[in-house]
C-alpha cells in the first residue's frame, strides 16, 4: 500500500479569520479549517505547506511520522 508510506501533518487552527484579506480566509478554507481550534490531517505535500505557510500566523502545525 502506497498510501501507509504518505507523510501528513496536522494543522490546528489557532486564529481568527476576522479582519484579515479574503485571500488569507480562503486559504484556511482550502486547509479545511473552518472554525477555531478545528484540527486537520492532511497529506504533507508542497501544495500544502506553502498553504501553510501563507496562514502560518493563524494555525499551530505537527509533522506526524
Amino acid at each position: 500500500m502506497a498510501d501507509a508510506n504518505k507523510k501528513t501533518v496536522t494543522v490546528t487552527q489557532t486564529g481568527s479569520p476576522i479582519g484579515r484579506k479574503h485571500d488569507q480566509r480562503a486559504t484556511l478554507a482550502g486547509l479545511g479549517l473552518k472554525r477555531m481550534h478545528a484540527t486537520r490531517t492532511l497529506e504533507d505535500t508542497p501544495a500544502v505547506r506553502g498553504m501553510i505557510n501563507k496562514v502560518h500566523h493563524l494555525v499551530r502545525v505537527e509533522d506526524d511520522a
